[in-house]
This record gives structure tokens, C-alpha cells and sequence, in this order.
């Protein structure tokens, strides 16, 4: 049979530029078991066909078809199962899913290729998808007429890492030759640095390179509504950074406060969620994370990383991570992740916890997708970095220090924590005025209100809606906002209170697609804070949502849901006597007309408890913008 080898120029100190190649292995005693996690670089990838009889030794038999490319030393044994039945993979997509969440394809290589290979094949994907038969024509092109061929380095490789798992020699030539034809074959992927690591897994129990590239390219043309695959653009894996920086905001307050407190850029440490999983988790955690990714789409990788951060808050101290690379300190977490939990253990706290619908996952991406094109990110960027908006040692409140805003602006959604802060309006300057106050606060969307009252307790809110909303209501003072929206205290200590929904996301259910069709319903129809709630649904609530540039907030409408309770979602509210935040049994806050005077209680929206003393005096009161125009 023929043998393919990539021969690499070598770049200065020995290392081989281009493709990452183990160590020693183009010598007659390497073992080719080396790492290979070397960063890709820019040179060409020269492929050399050789004639000569294949040298490993590897039984086919006991996995038919999918033996080829594997150093079946590295690999894992089957795990024990009971008796599988025959018809295991007709079995109906929720059926399937349990199956694979519970490890019933690791208990047999031939079972796991032939659920890879039907799971694929079930991915809906556009019309036109490169097939096996179009892979064979390509490479036959690319590398089947001379002995030697340089081939570019795709573009969406640029600084990304290929893991190789449990691949023999061969599996890594067929790894690269399949990464070639993609770039070949999909010129609109820019960036996609999770695409070689699925490769790789897909290899290991593919029939050959045309069935793995075909079922690759299946997972990269799909096309099901709300549901994602493989990012394939610089825009698009930053905004899925974003968004699970967001999930973890909201899922993981504790590992995200810890992380806030010691880390100078959070959202760094965020952006290296999918190499936790495709990359520094071990083979035998990652193929397992593979099987259910297969079923679920990306909405499963959110789980497991989420998963994995809830465990690593378990596994260390503030103390600890004093002066210590949170970054480095993760990584190094995910890959002894077996010092810490199975990989069933680790699945069923994945599965645990509740996530909104994938389309309430979708809307925040797609969210995140625009605040980052506001920012002059396009389709056809490549690689960045990006920083915090705040600059820390400039920042200057007369409310809250430096690092307390540091925490502060880790909670808020991620689409807008890339826009510098502006001071908007503040008593100190502007005075004591509701009416100054809105002038000065209208048109901003969303705003961060702080408040120090004369004990020295600060208290605050972040808050998602233009205060011009309030004026939709007419001469009536109901309420608007998204599920964004939060109440937190600062001093004496830093705590957020997010909208219950956040937690039990069970208690609402989504709004059918017939109804989130129909118009927005009028201002008549919002929430009235009068006793009644006259003009309230008994169970929906409707907010207007105009589309006007540079608005970044449609995630968590509740337009979206159908509510059990009407005072669970009353999250702002503004009028001539006041503003009130949260409501429902009572108001999270409220301030009266001369920004002098504020109470505080337990709202039914935000399950706070007093944010400060009940009744109190209000020192100082700061409004921060966005510099999203």
C-alpha cells in the first residue's frame, strides 16, 4: 500500500515549522508517541509519497475499518458494559442521547465507528456538501501525481493547535492531508481552531480518510436552525468565547468571582474553553465529550466547560491563586482532570446544570456576533487579541475602587464589557435631579447605577434597557427591561442577585414559534405597578423591542417566555416620582424624585434580600454608560 509522509522544513533549533511532527519520528528507532501540541506556524507542508509496505502493526480485526490510523498502545480498552442490544442505533434522538451521555459507545470500538458514521450522516447540512467521492478526486489531485508537493498552510490554522491523540504515524498524514483538502474545499473558513482536534477524534474510528472527511464536512455545512457545530470564523469563535463567558458569569458565580478577583483580563482566561475540552483533556475524557457532541451540537461543549470550572472552584483557594497564572493553573487542572473526577462524574454535573434553550444560546451569540462587529471585527478577520475596555489604573469612581469595578464589570454580558466605560451622571457633579438624571441617561443602553449611602454601604444595578423605555408606558409607570438586568452590593460584601429565571430557567417555558411571530403588543399592554396589574397577561408578559443601530440587548426578553408569575420579571421602572428596580412582594430598589432618599427589600424578580439598611440616605449615586456609538 502506499505510505504518505509529511516532510517538514526544519526551523531554527530543529524544530519543524508547519504541521507539529512527534519527536524522533523520522528516524528508524522514533516511536512516533510524542505529544505533538506544538503550535502551527506559517510554512508550507511538503507531502511525499513513497512506495513501500505499511510497518505497523496493527489488528484491523478488532475494529473493522477504523484500525488504520491508530497506535493501538496508546489506546484506551473498551469499558465494560452489559449486553448491547443489536438495534441500538435505530434507536428515536432522545433514546440515543441518554445512550451516549451514559458511555454505551465506549464499549465498543466497531459500535462507536458505526454510531460516528450514522450520527454524521444524520447532521442536516446544506445541499451541496463535499462528499467521500469529491475528498478522493481532490487528494488524488493534490497529492497523488508527484512525489513530492508543497501545499499551503490553510489560513483558518493560523496559531492554533492540532492534538493527535491516540494516532499512529499514518492517522497524522491523514490528518493533515484531510486539514489540506478542507482548506481547499471550504475557502470561507477563516478561523476554526477546533477543527483539527475534531479531525483527529474522527479518525480514530473512520473507515479511511474519504469517510472522515465526509463527515467532517457534514458537521462544518450544517445547517439545522439554532444549532452550531464548528465555528469557522474569527468572529464567530470569539463571540462563542463570549457567550460562554457569559454562561459562566451566570452558572458559575463563584469560579467566576475567584477568577475576576485574580485575574487581569477574564475574558483571556475564557477564550481557552474549547481547548480545555479538544485539547488538554485526556483522550479518553475528550472522545467521551465527542459522542455526546455528536447528538447535542455546541450547546454540550457549554455544559462540559462549565462542568469542568465548577470543578476546578472545588480544587482550589484564593490563597492558592495568589500570584499564580490562572490561565497555566487551568490547563493544567483540565489535563489531570482524572485526579479529580471520572469522566462519568464529570458528564453528570455537566448534565446537571440548567442551561436556557438553545435558542435563548443563540440569541446570545448572535448578540455577541454584533457588539463584536461593532467593533470592526468581520467575517474575514483574522486572529486578535482583545483586553479588558477598562483600564484599570486610569479608572476613577468616587463610589468604588479600581478592583471593586474590576468585579463588578466581570458580571456584566461580555458584548458590552467590550466598550470603555463613561461616567454619565453623578450627584456630585450634576446634582440631585430625576429629571437631570434621565436627560443625561437617555440613550445609553445598558447602564451600571452605584450607589453609596451615608452608612458607607454601596449597592447598585445593572441595568439592560434605554431609560427612554419608560416613556412607551404613557402616563402609566410600568416596568421593562430583560433578564439581564441584576441587583448586587458591594460593601460590605460583593454579592449579585440575578433574575430567578437564572437558576430555575425550569419555571419558564418558551414562547411557541406561532406567537413569537404575532406584533408586539402595545404599551397598554406592559406591566402596570399599579396593585391590579391592570393591563398585565396572566401569564405572559410583553415588552416592545425596537431595533434601532447600536442596540446589543435582545438576550432574555421576556417576550420570549411564558411566565407562571407576572411579578417575577418587573425589572425597572422610571416616572416623575421616581425609579424603582425589581419587583414583585417588594422593590429591590427605589429611589424618590430628589435622589435623596432610597428603600430597599426582597423582590420577587431578583430573590434579593435588602441591599443595604432598608430605609436609607443616599451619599453619592454614579450612572455608568458604554461607548457603543
Amino acid at each position: 500500500m502506499l505510505q504518505v509522509g509529511l516532510s517538514l522544513p526544519r526551523a531554527p533549533g530543529g524544530a519543524a515549522g508547519g504541521f507539529p511532527t512527534e519527536p524522533d519520528q523520522g528516524s528508524g528507532d522514533g516511536d512516533g508517541t510524542g505529544t505533538a501540541q506544538a503550535m502551527l506556524g506559517s510554512s508550507p507542508v511538503t507531502v511525499v509519497i513513497t512506495s513501500e509496505a505499511d510497518t505497523w502493526d496493527i489488528d484491523a480485526a478488532s475494529c473493522v475499518g477504523c484500525g488504520e490510523f491508530v497506535d493501538w498502545d496508546r489506546m484506551p480498552e473498551p469499558e465494560q458494559q452489559a449486553d448491547i442490544p443489536r438495534d441500538i442505533l435505530s434507536k428515536p434522538p432522545k433514546e440515543l442521547k441518554k445512550l451516549a451521555r451514559e458511555g454505551w459507545w465506549a464499549a465498543s470500538r466497531a459500535l462507536r465507528a458505526r454510531a460516528y458514521h450514522q450520527l454524521s450522516q444524520q447532521v442536516a447540512c446544506r445541499l451541496v456538501t463535499p462528499d467521500a467521492l469529491v475528498y478522493r478526486d481532490v487528494a488524488g489531485r493534490l497529492f497523488g501525481k508527484h512525489s513530492v508537493s508543497s501545499h499551503p498552510l490553510p489560513d483558518f490554522l493560523e496559531g492554533c493547535s492540532m492534538p493527535t491523540y491516540c494516532l499512529n504515524l499514518e492517522g497524522v498524514t491523514a490528518l493533515k492531508k484531510i486539514l489540506i483538502c478542507i482548506g481547499n474545499l471550504f475557502p470561507d473558513i477563516t478561523y476554526s481552531p477546533i477543527l483539527p482536534s475534531l479531525v483527529a477524534l474522527l479518525l480514530h474510528y473512520s473507515e479511511d480518510e474519504a469517510q472522515c472527511f465526509e463527515n467532517i464536512s457534514r458537521l462544518i455545512a450544517s445547517n439545522a436552525p439554532h444549532t452550531s457545530y464548528i465555528d469557522q470564523s474569527f468572529l464567530a469563535h470569539r463571540a462563542s468565547c463570549m457567550t460562554f463567558g457569559d454562561l459562566a458569569n451566570k452558572h458559575c458565580p463563584a469560579a467566576h468571582k475567584l477568577i475576576a478577583s485574580t485575574s487581569e483580563n477574564v475574558f483571556e482566561v475564557y477564550s481557552e474553553w474549547l481547548s480545555w475540552l479538544f485539547h488538554d483533556l485526556p483522550f479518553n475524557y475528550a472522545i467521551r465529550v465527542f459522542d455526546v457532541y455528536l447528538l447535542e451540537g455546541q450547546k454540550v461543549l457549554y455544559r462540559i466547560a462549565l462542568a469542568l470550572l465548577k470543578q476546578y472552584r472545588l480544587s482550589v483557594t484564593s490563597a492558592k491563586l495568589e500570584g499564580t497564572d490562572i490561565k497555566a493553573d487551568l490547563q493544567a487542572f483540565v489535563q489531570n482532570i482524572a485526579e479529580h473526577a471520572t469522566v462519568d462524574k464529570l458528564l453528570e454535573r455537566a448534565f446537571g446544570i440548567r442551561l436556557f434553550s438553545r435558542k435563548e444560546i443563540w440569541l446570545l451569540q448572535m448578540a455577541n456576533r454584533k457588539a463584536l462587529m461593532e467593533r470592526g471585527i468581520t467575517m474575514v478577520q483574522s486572529r486578535q487579541s482583545f483586553h479588558l475596555a477598562v483600564d484599570m489604573q486610569s479608572f476613577s469612581s468616587s463610589i468604588v475602587t479600581a478592583q471593586e469595578m474590576r468585579i463588578i464589570w466581570s458580571w456584566i454580558p461580555e458584548r458590552f464589557s467590550l466598550f470603555p466605560p463613561l461616567l454619565l451622571f453623578s450627584t456630585s457633579e450634576h446634582g440631585c435631579s430625576l429629571q437631570r438624571f434621565y436627560l443625561r441617561c437617555e440613550g445609553y443602553e445598558p447602564t451600571v447605577l452605584l450607589i453609596k449611602t451615608t452608612e458607607r454601604e454601596v449597592c447598585g444595578a445593572f441595568l439592560s434597557s434605554d431609560w427612554s423605555e419608560r416613556k412607551k408606558n404613557g402616563a402609566t409607570s410600568g416596568f421593562f427591561g430583560t433578564g439581564e438586568c441584576f441587583v448586587f452590593t458591594v460593601r460590605p460584601e460583593m454579592e449579585r442577585y440575578e433574575w430567578v429565571f437564572i437558576k430555575k430557567p425550569e419555571l419558564a417555558k418558551a414562547v411557541p414559534r406561532s406567537r413569537q411571530r404575532s406584533p408586539s403588543p402595545g404599551p397598554m399592554s406592559l406591566l402596570s405597578s399599579s396593585p391590579d396589574g391592570r393591563g398585565a397577561s396572566s401569564n405572559r408578559l410583553a415588552v416592545p423591542s425596537p431595533q434601532r443601530k447600536g442596540r446589543l440587548s435582545p438576550f432574555l426578553a421576556i417576550r420570549h417566555f411564558l411566565l407562571p408569575s407576572k411579578t417575577a420579571s418587573m425589572f425597572m421602572s422610571g416616572s416623575r416620582e421616581g425609579i424603582i428596580i425589581g419587583g414583585g412582594g417588594g422593590q429591590a430598589l427605589s429611589l424618590d424624585a430628589d435622589l435623596l432618599w432610597g428603600h430597599t427589600e426582597h423582590c420577587e424578580t431578583f430573590d434579593n434580600p435588602p441591599l443595604c439598611q432598608e430605609n436609607f440616605r443616599v451619599q453619592l449615586l454614579e450612572v455608568w454608560g458604554f461607548q457603543n456609538t
